[in-house]
């Protein structure tokens, strides 16, 4: 009888010790989880949101009314270097800067082998060589890790939206691509304009070399889906270059940021779009000829980049090395700038899409 009376009890110890040991796995998992604390840090400190249809972000910092309101910007001489999308800023917004902000000295500088460009401006600032870098693509995750092999970690800041803008002969009767035929041409599998409509006439698409530039890897990945170049393709070390050769041959083409393109008298912006009745032009319509250039020049359309009909667009970053020394408050402060109500404003006259 003692027995019988003892397996009651027996069971109820067990169901009770099962109870405590899960109750203290479940303890365990929740402490030791990688998700358990949202404020452990990242590789990347994520400061942005952006929209999957117009890639509109927020950056998440304040943005005052002029260059001068903008607070804690440092003093001293700061390098900076990158993408040569950014031309047009450094040219337009960093004399303005300057004014607002005398003791903030910028200094563009060039890597000493090989040409500027969005990879290698990120190098040389993980090698020290700058305070901040200008980029027109994210960051791979090499970069990220050589970064923090080095001790810091690398912040992106967006400051501005713009287009890849397509352009061939002025004389040349195409008015836009598809993405598909675009992917084609620069593929090698069109080669001549009678494929698309045009006329007879060999293609020769132009491009930078793959590490040339943000601008060249943007293409490579969101536009040949890492494809590599075609046989036909045709390499020239820059746009003006590039641009150079388009105007002096009829069966030319060429991508290239929007306000390298858009403006341009010897060439002309064609639409491009996901199929041939859905061609959306990036410049506004109708077209300026080229007899009237430079006269009038054609303007972006910022409205179909703003929403989203446009399919070749992209952010232009700040890179920030976080540090916690005077190239984070270099690199945090120019990007403020730029997010200011003054630098949007001036970052729409010098072609680029505003944020806010």
């Amino acid at each position: 009888m003692t027995k019988k009376k003892d397996v009651p009890i027996l069971i109820a110890a067990l169901l009770i010790t099962t109870s405590l040991l899960g109750v203290g796995v479940w303890f365990l998992t929740k402490q030791f989880s990688p998700h358990a604390d949202s404020s452990a840090p990242n590789t990347i400190t994520a400061i942005s949101s952006s929209s999957e249809t117009t890639g509109v972000v927020s950056s998440g910092i304040s943005s005052a009314p002029t260059f001068s309101a903008v607070a804690n910007v440092p003093t001293g001489l700061f390098n900076y270097g990158g993408s040569t999308t950014w031309a047009p800023i450094r040219r337009d917004l960093d004399p303005l800067i300057a004014q607002a902000h005398q003791g903030f000295q910028l200094r563009y500088t060039s890597p000493t082998g090989g040409a500027p460009g969005s990879g290698i401006g990120i190098q040389m600032l993980i090698s020290n060589q700058l305070a901040f870098a200008q980029s027109s693509r994210s960051l791979k995750i090499e970069e990220i890790q050589a970064a923090q092999q080095r001790g810091f970690t690398l912040k992106e800041i967006p400051v501005a939206l713009e287009g890849i803008a397509i352009a061939v002969h002025p004389d040349l009767n195409v008015t836009g691509l598809t993405l598909a035929q675009l992917r084609d041409i620069y593929t090698g599998q069109i080669t001549n304009w009678s494929q698309v409509g045009g006329p007879n006439i060999p293609i020769t698409p132009y491009t930078r070399r793959p590490e040339s530039g943000g601008t060249v890897e943007f293409f490579l990945q969101n536009v040949l889906g890492e494809v590599p170049f075609g046989s036909n393709a045709s390499y020239l070390s820059t746009t003006t270059e590039a641009l150079r050769a388009v105007s002096n041959n009829l069966g030319g083409i060429y991508y290239a940021s929007a306000p390298e393109v858009v403006g341009q008298c010897t060439t002309k912006p064609i639409a491009i779009g996901p199929s041939p009745d859905q061609l959306v032009a990036l410049h506004q319509t109708p077209l300026v000829p080229a007899s009237q250039c430079p006269a009038q020049r054609n303007q972006i359309n910022s409205t179909v980049l703003l929403n989203g009909t446009y399919p070749i667009t992209r952010r232009l970053l700040v890179i920030v090395k976080e540090n916690g020394q005077a190239d984070q408050l270099a690199g945090e402060a120019y990007a403020a700038l730029l997010l200011s109500q003054e630098g949007q404003q001036l970052l729409g006259n010098s072609g680029f899409v505003r944020l806010q």
